[in-house]
């Protein structure tokens, strides 16, 4: 998890995100399969984008336990687009499931 800040446009961003993933040795597959490394740009303020390429925000950050959590400890009282719902509230609102376990290097 990391929280920037940029004054670069969502394209840019994504496609460093897609270099990196490249440099780290992500290969493009399938749709939603199993993938080596993966690199998503969950927000960008209150940016809104919709194409195929890229969707801000990100449609399924809401849903997520696996990305809600870590946001949730290092920025719990972040207002997110659209409504401003923290991350930390949108965590207990999240039907009971697998824990996310942090894992310490």
């Amino acid at each position: 998890m990391a929280l920037g800040r940029t004054t670069e446009p969502p394209e840019t961003l994504l496609s460093f995100a897609r270099e990196l993933e490249s440099s780290l040795g992500r290969r493009r597959r399938q749709r939603d399969a199993p993938r080596e490394i993966d690199v998503d740009l969950l927000f960008l303020g209150d940016e809104r984008r919709s194409s195929p390429e890229l969707t801000l925000p990100h449609p399924r950050l809401r849903e997520r336990r696996f990305v809600l959590a870590p946001l949730a400890e290092v920025a719990p009282d972040l207002p997110l687009p659209p409504d401003g719902a923290t991350a930390r509230e949108l965590l207990a609102a999240l039907p009971a499931g697998r824990a996310v376990e942090r894992l310490d290097s």
